[in-house]
């Protein structure tokens, strides 16, 4: 039996911090505009995701002050950047978006910093956004979508539980384009208890 949602989307009152054993998830501040920019100067993040290509100073500043700060706000979109607690440096960004017009699903996407791949910190980080997604704000279920040939953010998903659902034929948009989509759910009686 599916476990109805707690609310139409994600909308806690004020950014909620995560913390697993490795790693501090918090909202974007003032602070982390230098660490963001130079994180989304890796080409394999500007080829994944929809961040700018190529990536400005202000493309960060945007992420800071104006994207993470209205989602939280509106509780449509809740960014983190994700933090080593042991160095507190940057090892990535997690995402939680509402999908408009169907109550309870939310998409979930992420980027991991080209040093900090490879350690597991991308699966960590997403695994406490998805119980937090589904356990603490009730969601019924959470979507990952990646560009067809995305084979890290693929086992990511994997390795977090979401169940593959298929490939969407000219979905998503990047830049004007669009592209073939892999797309995976996660429910919350998936997660481990």
């Amino acid at each position: 039996m599916d476990e109805q949602p707690k609310q139409n989307s994600p909308h806690p009152t004020e950014p909620v911090v995560l913390t697993t054993d490795r790693l501090v998830l918090r909202a974007p501040c003032e602070g982390d505009v230098d660490a963001v920019f130079a994180a989304c100067q890796d080409e394999e993040i500007q080829r994944w995701t929809v961040v700018p290509s190529p990536y400005r100073r202000q493309d960060a500043e945007y992420f800071v002050h104006d994207l993470a700060i209205d989602g939280w706000r509106t509780g449509e979109n809740l960014v983190w950047c994700v933090f080593e607690r042991e160095t507190g440096a940057l090892v990535g960004s997690q995402g939680l978006m509402a999908c408009a017009g169907r109550p309870g699903a939310a998409e979930v996407g992420w980027w991991a910093a080209k040093e900090f791949r490879g350690r597991g910190y991308t699966v960590e980080a997403a695994a406490a956004v998805a119980r937090y997604g589904l356990r603490e704000l009730g969601l019924r279920r959470l979507e990952w979508l990646a560009y067809v040939g995305n084979e890290g953010s693929r086992a990511v998903a994997g390795k977090v539980g979401f169940r593959f659902e298929g490939t969407l034929r000219s979905y998503s948009e990047q830049r004007g384009r669009f592209l073939d989509t892999w797309i995976a759910s996660l429910l919350a009686g998936d997660l481990p208890d």
